[in-house]
């Protein structure tokens, strides 16, 4: 697979005579949109901002859910010169206007009526001249885009689309911004197709197989791999809502699952939590300790013939896989560490999930495990067309036909992004003697105690949020004579324990108040203790009854976390913990 532009995934796409290229969610279930209308919608939007003046270099942003009427207007506007800048819909209409004001953008395409109050109601902070909706509504400022779908294609754009180079710009993704203002980063057509081009080649994708689209596309891996996919000839099927997920995947039973951590952590949580009860319990627990001794076989891509773990699969595993559709063959994360012990548990049940790392300003992919260069722990090994070194601080330095080339707008930022001709990740990793990478934390996150002691707290949240009843943890202690952690519950779990105890309550601030429920956090805090360096282990810890959002501030539009924004917002629950007069030790 070669592709120099992204306008070549388009006409791959319009040559082939496929008749399930997505699939789209209707109230009769999921019906397929071919290769040859899904083509003829592209033209038709692309000659409709052809009409409305949009040429090479101009901005369309897009601002919706993923539904199959976002790849036509991201292939439409390019295949006019257009650059694409994606909006996440969590932003608020103060953070959109930003973004639609920083790019410049003169044309919007929005999802729902939602949304295009959302952008009318900041219009006169922008540049935007033209607005469509994809949804059926009547607004005079607004026209509808199933009209321009079905209007006539401009038959003299075959030679403006053609005429793309891959140092021509074609997107401008703005980062959810975990420290502070967001910054654009300008990607070209080389960037994206030459990630395209490694980041997939080892898998083996194809017609044929299916993949439900649900993390936004307006972060660049979703993006990124979407157009892989649709070039390799992978079925898209488009869910708006990811609460719909869980259904979405017994429904179109896809082969590719590619999610971010999050989704895995909470497939693991609800399948424990679904084990809990005897005599399941004791079945799980068995069938656990059988995949766990066949786990490098898994690791190795093997399908273990033992009739033990044949067993164990039959009663257990299998279960777990019906769950997410019954034929998934590739699962791959990424957007997040995954975490050593979330990727054991999942080979201990007979799935191997590929991890991968990059970030937007690389297009997105750096380095990912394949099916025949698998290390668990790691994210495998770079792509051949990325080099990657580490410095002297130990910070990941990349550099390749993928890495951006400057932010919009921001000489400044682009010049302390570079050493030399080298990229400066902000993450902390090292490479093996074979090759692979691994990731070790956020080189801003990184701990530094009174004492002078550097912490990584990324491995310890991570084992944290193995446990079932943990949603999210936050290792603190940044400057200050010891760590401790802060600990959102998973509530659903908590709860429902609470009730099968007979523990009285009527508010998540009086259930993390019980003291069995307390102490039962306790006693997690010190198992993980355990596997910590002295000047690791965490003294304190308190149990926080409020969940982590993007509303609140405290997540990212792609669901990260905002470890500075954290910190602020419980910095009365962060006070108390190192208070003279809050001395004792939770642990003790």
């Amino acid at each position: 697979m070669s592709i120099q532009t992204l306008n070549d995934i388009f006409f791959a796409i319009a040559a082939r005579d496929q008749p399930r290229c997505m699939l789209r969610k209707t109230a009769n279930g999921w019906e397929p949109i071919s290769a040859r209308e899904f083509a003829a919608k592209v033209s038709a939007v692309s000659g409709a901002l052809r009409s409305w003046g949009i040429a090479r270099g101009d901005r369309v942003a897009v601002l919706s859910e993923n539904r199959h009427e976002w790849p036509v207007a991201d292939f439409a506007a390019m295949l006019v010169g257009g650059v694409v800048v994606p909006i996440y819909t969590t932003l608020t209409a103060e953070q959109t206007a930003y973004i639609l004001r920083d790019s410049g953008a003169r044309a919007i395409f929005v999802s729902s009526q939602k949304h295009l109050d959302k952008v009318l109601s900041i219009l006169q902070m922008t540049c935007v001249e033209k607005i469509a909706v994809m949804d059926d509504v009547s607004d005079p400022r607004a026209i509808n885009m199933s009209e321009l779908m079905h209007s006539p294609g401009d038959r003299k754009l075959d030679a403006v689309s053609h005429s793309a180079q891959p140092d021509q710009l074609a997107t401008i993704i703005y980062t959810s911004g975990t420290t502070g203002t967001p910054k654009g980063v300008m990607l070209t057509h080389g960037n994206m197709a030459a990630n395209i081009t490694y980041s997939l080649r080892e898998f083996g994708f194809g017609i044929g197989m299916c993949c439900v689209s649900f993390l936004p596309l307006s972060h660049v891996t979703a993006r990124s791999v979407d157009l892989g996919l649709l070039y390799s000839g992978v079925t898209l099927a488009h869910l708006r809502q990811i609460d719909q997920l869980p259904q979405a995947l017994r429904e179109v039973r896809p082969n590719i699952l590619l999610s971010v951590p999050r989704v895995y952590e909470k497939v693991h949580t609800q399948v424990e939590l679904n084990a809990a009860k005897f005599p399941k319990k004791q079945i799980y627990r068995w069938a656990l300790a059988v995949g766990r001794a066949h786990r490098e076989e898994i690791l190795a891509g093997k399908s273990p013939d033992s009739m033990t773990w044949k067993l164990a699969n039959k009663l257990v595993f299998s279960k777990v896989r019906a769950g997410i559709g019954g034929r998934v063959e590739f699962f791959v994360s990424g957007g997040a560490p995954l975490g050593r012990e979330l990727a054991e548990w999942y080979a201990d049940i007979g799935i191997r999930i590929h991890e991968g790392y990059g970030l937007t300003e690389t297009s997105p992919v750096i380095a990912v495990n394949t099916p025949g260069a698998h290390r668990v722990g790691s994210v495998g090994k770079p792509l051949g067309n990325v080099q990657v070194r580490i410095a002297d601080d130990g910070e990941i330095l990349v550099r390749g036909p993928s890495v951006f080339h400057a932010y919009w707008n921001k000489p400044e930022e682009t010049r302390d992004a570079f050493v030399d001709d080298w990229f400066k990740t902000g993450d902390i990793g090292r490479i093996d003697e074979d090759g692979f990478l691994y990731v070790t934390d956020r080189k801003k996150d990184l701990l530094k105690t009174s004492g002078g002691k550097f912490i990584a707290p990324q491995p310890i949240e991570s084992s944290f949020k193995h446990h079932p009843w943990i949603a999210e943890a936050i290792v603190i202690g940044d400057k200050r004579k010891f760590p401790a952690v802060l600990i959102i519950p998973n509530f659903a779990a908590v709860e429902a324990y609470a009730r099968t105890e007979g523990l009285a309550f009527s508010s998540r601030q009086e259930l993390i108040a019980i003291p069995e429920i307390h102490a039962r956090y306790a006693d997690i805090v010190r198992s993980t203790n355990e596997d910590l360096a002295q000047f690791e282990r965490l003294k304190k810890f308190r149990l926080i009854p409020e969940e982590l959002s993007s509303s609140n501030g405290t997540l990212t539009a792609s669901l990260k976390i905002r470890r500075r924004a954290i910190e602020e917002h419980f910095k009365k629950q962060i006070e108390e913990i190192y208070s003279e007069a809050d001395a004792s030790r939770d642990l003790q």
